[in-house]
């Protein structure tokens, strides 16, 4: 029974040094220890054992690691009923096509939102949205529509972290998130990024569940307040179609 513990643990700590992996490209051994909080022995002989199975590699130079191929080996084999990255894709093209700015898909992640996929527009003077991006769920179109449709338990559970208490007025907040609610869709301008404006709305699936936030960002000299207004039932026509194929 201890022998398996002892295996469970090293599964969990490996899985960990994995996820290190999601906010930085190459870490080395010392900052990966401190970021999950072990020893650097005991981080070393992991990293050694994912290196060994192609998990991660190890750049000789720096001493730095990264993902290995092992992980975008696994990832071809995702289906795509289960990988909305992919299978949202084709429709995120034909939006980004017919509005001209960058299509964005985001999902919720605890406290956090994370792009899952993205579009890029096509214009010359565009804002360029990064794949795997972790971005903070109290500013932004995106975040505003994940927690305006999430259920009330994770409402309150958001609201009264810690990070979220000192910066977020909640009855002002909670206004907002009903109006969201109500309108079916939620903008944003100059809110994280100056000079960046952005509509979201969410995407259902055939179950009702909000599975995704669906964004289109650009300059805001091109995204106007009237303009947006414009984009939301090309939105929402466009949510409703990519809610269908998810199942």
């Amino acid at each position: 029974m201890e022998d398996r513990k002892l295996t469970v643990r090293s599964v969990e700590r490996a899985l960990d040094i994995l996820l290190c992996f999601t906010r930085n490209v190459d870490l080395g051994l010392t900052e990966i220890a401190g970021q999950i909080g072990l020893h650097k022995s005991t981080v070393h002989r992991l990293l050694s054992t994912l290196e060994e199975r192609g998990f991660v590699t190890r750049d000789k130079s720096t001493e730095k690691y990264r993902l290995g191929m092992k992980i975008w080996e696994l990832s071809t084999h995702l289906s795509q009923s289960d990988d909305p990255a992919t299978l949202l894709l084709p429709a995120m093209e034909k939006l980004r096509d017919r509005l001209g700015e960058t299509v964005s898909l985001y999902l919720r992640e605890g406290n956090e939102r994370l792009r899952i996929q993205a579009v890029q527009s096509n214009q010359a003077i565009r804002r360029v949205a990064q794949v795997g991006a972790r971005l903070p769920l109290f500013v932004g179109a995106s975040s505003k529509v994940l927690v305006a449709f999430a259920t009330a338990e994770e409402q309150a559970e958001l609201l009264n972290t810690p990070e979220w208490s000192s910066i977020v007025d909640r009855s002002s907040y909670m206004k907002q998130l009903l109006d969201i609610r109500e309108c079916g869709y939620a903008t944003s301008f100059e809110e994280r990024e100056p000079g960046a404006a952005a509509i979201s709305v969410p995407i259902f699936n055939r179950n009702g569940i909000v599975v995704a936030a669906l964004s289109v960002s650009g300059p805001v000299n091109r995204l106007s307040m009237n303009t947006l207004d414009e984009y939301a039932p090309l939105l929402v026509e466009a949510a409703h179609d990519m809610g269908l194929m998810i199942s």
